[in-house]
């Protein structure tokens, strides 16, 4: 049995690795493409393909890990974004950019969840249910950000200090930024050293496995069942509607900030540059935050409350964004900087207790469906928001849209102040009463299926 500081020392470790690729090759990604002569209605394109794969394979892939294992499903992830690293690092031709961008959202899609899963599990049966989750999901949080951090700044840093990278070529001249490639083939390699630790680290402990007909019957099983518990459980449907809305707040900032620093810092090239940095900044504050997240725990005595002023938080740096929205230079630079901070220290602050709050209410078969919820619903939020307040921001500018997504995760996070930790509010018999029964699967350890019969 792994004991809880060892599947915390790896938990941190997996998560790192997990998001560290991410950060590498968001920053130069467009730029990349560009250089290699595609439109940007081909890199759209490219962007829609990886974004359908990711939300129609997030719920099977949440499922599968229910009911396969948590390893073999986060192994595949690592393959599937080795695979479509390499292609995106080397590839010219449109065809395979595109199947770069379906392994890249089977990826995403399929590390959503089973490190978390695992973890929690890990210390269940190490420490039983009442077991503190906090300390580990706020090292997890805080592991993420900084990968994103540490990948996006650097990301942004190596084309330009590649031996002749920051030659641009003449117009009409390909090899525009000739290190723009070197980072995502750095993420590809990453991608390989996650495989490595999950491998040989993460160790599971479960029955024999499912056979395939067993496992095309027992995913959408799953599926539904973890769908029905997400969406009857009180204190589920709140925090599945933070998610929600924190989508839509990170889908604005993506959406317009890229252009705003274009515009502040004066050209696309320092723009780049400017975005990363402010970018790194946001997700340092978000680490920052994940470490403030038991503390405030404590400090207001329930994780509903704390998650509730971290996102409070977090929507008044929104707000503040639409009120700095029409400053220019260096003071819009240095306002943008300080709100991004905030927002991100805010939605760091509640990552530990929303995780406290919905871990209380699953268990280990429903759990990596349930959390493939909470992602879906993430990213269903900054696709609406994407549309609805980029229309906006087309109309009115760029404060009004942060002003209403500031709103809408304002709304949200008051739902969740008075939040019980516990399934008091509602017992796990008359839960499984309205949600129907379990599904049965040979993964689960037979101790675990006798405590619960």
């Amino acid at each position: 049995m792994t004991t809880a500081a060892a599947a915390r020392r790896r938990y941190v470790l997996i998560t790192f690795l997990t998001w560290l690729p991410a950060g590498l090759y968001s920053a130069p990604l467009v730029l990349l493409l560009l250089d290699r002569g595609l439109s940007l209605g081909t890199i759209a394109a490219i962007g829609a393909v990886y974004s359908v794969a990711v939300v129609v394979l997030e719920l099977p892939t949440g499922g599968l890990s229910d009911v396969l294992g948590r390893r073999p499903v986060l192994a595949a992830s690592a393959v599937a974004g080795l695979a479509g690293l390499a292609l995106l690092g080397l590839a010219g031709a449109v065809w395979l950019l595109m199947a770069s961008a379906v392994l890249r959202g089977v990826a995403r899609a399929l590390s959503s969840g089973p490190a978390e899963a695992w973890y929690v599990d890990a210390v269940h049966a190490a420490q039983g249910r009442d077991a503190d989750l906090g300390p580990g999901l706020a090292r997890g949080g805080m592991a993420a950000s900084a990968a994103l951090a540490l990948g996006v700044l650097a990301g942004g840093v190596i084309p330009f200090v590649w031996p002749g990278g920051a030659t641009v070529a003449e117009a009409g001249g390909s090899g525009r930024l000739a290190g723009l490639a070197v980072p995502v083939l750095l993420a590809a390699a990453c991608e390989l050293v996650l495989l490595l630790v999950v491998v040989f680290a993460m160790t599971e402990t479960r029955g024999a496995r499912p056979g395939f007909g067993e496992v095309l019957r027992g995913v959408p099983a799953t599926v539904a069942t973890g769908l029905r518990l997400a969406g009857r459980d009180h204190v589920l449907v709140r925090v599945l509607l933070v998610a929600a809305a924190t989508g839509v707040g990170l889908a604005v900032i993506e959406l317009l900030t890229p252009a705003w620093m274009a515009v502040l810092s004066g050209g696309a090239g320092r723009g780049v540059l400017a975005y990363a940095l402010v970018a790194a900044v946001g997700f340092a504050a978000d680490a920052a935050g994940s470490a403030l997240g038991v503390p405030l725990t404590r400090w207001l005595g329930s994780p509903g409350r704390a998650a509730c002023a971290g996102t409070l938080l977090a929507a008044l740096a929104l707000g503040g964004l639409a009120g700095t929205a029409r400053l220019a230079g260096w003071l819009g630079l240095g306002a943008a900087g300080v709100a991004y901070l905030l927002m991100f220290l805010g939605l760091g602050a509640a990552v530990a207790p929303i995780g406290r709050l919905l871990h209380d209410r699953v268990e280990a078969a429903e759990r990596a469906t349930v959390l493939s919820v909470q992602s879906l619903l993430l990213q269903l939020g900054a696709a609406g928001g994407s549309v609805a307040l980029g229309a906006l921001a087309a109309a009115r500018g760029p404060g009004a849209a942060f002003a209403v997504s500031g709103v809408l995760l304002a709304a949200a996070a008051l739902t969740v102040w008075g939040l019980p930790r516990r399934r008091d509010a509602q017992p796990r018999a008359l839960l499984l009463r309205h949600v129907g029964p379990r599904i049965p699967t040979r993964d689960r350890p037979r101790e675990d299926r006798i405590s619960r019969s």
